[in-house]
């Protein structure tokens, strides 16, 4: 059954609009980027299969195009726009961490900060965290990149 004859206080989108974000399961945030399901399909079901394929929403965030694409009804301009999303939610936590003065004070917290500035590159890569006395992020750079198993820095 198409998402339009749900009774509308079922529908992802307008659950969202009147209840927030965060009322919503990961299938239906998926549901609403996806905008449409294909035959016979809801973009409701199609998101539950592609969570169920992936496992999670971070493997479906890092999966290649190839493996993205390989799902019926996606290819690769809804692939582009999930990888802007993960980028553009990426910069939006980096410049909150810069702007908020978030401390980098434990192991944890680098690991944590760098997680969300690496998180799902292929290739090796030489980055700088920049810190005032207070270990407050100051900047963070990628100064080299290297290749899947190696780096060379100069």
């Amino acid at each position: 059954m198409a998402i339009t004859d749900w009774p509308e206080d079922e529908r992802p989108r307008e659950r969202l609009l009147k209840q927030g974000a965060a009322s919503l399961s990961d299938a239906e945030l998926l549901a609403i980027f996806l905008r449409m399901g294909i035959t016979g399909k809801s973009a409701v079901d199609l998101a539950r299969e592609l969570l169920n394929h992936f496992g999670s929403l971070t493997s479906l965030f890092y999966a290649s195009q190839t493996e993205f694409c390989a799902i019926p009804g996606l290819g690769p301009a809804k692939y582009a726009q999930l990888q802007a999303v993960l980028e553009m939610s990426r910069r939006a936590l980096q410049e909150e961490m810069i702007r908020g003065g978030n401390v980098l004070n434990s192991p944890q917290a680098v690991k944590n900060y760098l997680r969300l500035a690496l998180g799902g590159h292929e290739h090796e890569v030489f980055y700088a965290l920049f810190l005032n006395a207070q270990n407050g992020l100051i900047a963070s750079e990628e100064l080299f990149r290297g290749s899947l198993t190696q780096m060379s820095v100069a």
